[in-house]
């Protein structure tokens, strides 16, 4: 593997804050990784809570890109409190080109990443919650690398609640 694959993936690692896990130290367990892929308009800057029919978003932030990192990623917390489920189907942003649903998840002992084509169930009653090492954004075809300090707006598009703007506060590489 030449250095310039080596270190792009280990920039997305951390994206993905797994710099120094066992995925990390296996990176051949990560080769079937699949990286390929109307309601209210409301906004949320940052720690800011907005509310869409019965959906509540909050703690949305992104993390500072590495040099030379390809992808960028984003978090944030969805509380459904209402009596039907509801789904996160697509996120779009102007920072990128493509902004794919992810997660991780342990199959055996090697953590796996996949593409959620279908998006996110938002069960009633129930929060759900993007953060590192779990369900995430990622930010494919990123015009310009993600600082510490940056905004990175995104709308996120759901099934019932329909279409809910954000704001990402970019905070450091290790998402502090």
């Amino acid at each position: 593997m030449n250095i310039v694959r080596t270190f792009g993936f280990t920039a997305l690692l951390c994206a993905c804050g797994f710099a120094g896990s066992a995925l990390a130290q296996d990176h051949q367990h990560m080769q079937g990784m699949d990286m390929s892929g109307m309601g209210s308009m409301n906004m949320a800057v940052g720690g800011e809570v907005v509310k869409a029919g019965d959906l509540e978003i909050s703690g949305g932030f992104a993390k500072a890109m590495l040099p030379g990192q390809p992808v960028g990623s984003g978090f944030f917390t969805v509380r459904n409190t209402g009596s039907a489920d509801d789904r996160l189907v697509s996120v779009t942003s102007p920072t990128s080109g493509e902004v794919q649903i992810h997660e991780m998840a342990m199959q055996g002992n090697v953590m796996k990443m996949r593409q959620l084509k279908d998006g996110i169930a938002i069960p009633a009653g129930q929060t759900v919650e993007l953060a590192p090492g779990n369900l995430h954004l990622m930010f494919q075809k990123v015009k310009t690398p993600f600082k510490q300090g940056d905004k990175v707006p995104v709308t996120l598009t759901f099934e019932k609640a329909g279409k809910i703007d954000l704001v990402l506060n970019v905070l450091s590489a290790q998402g502090k």
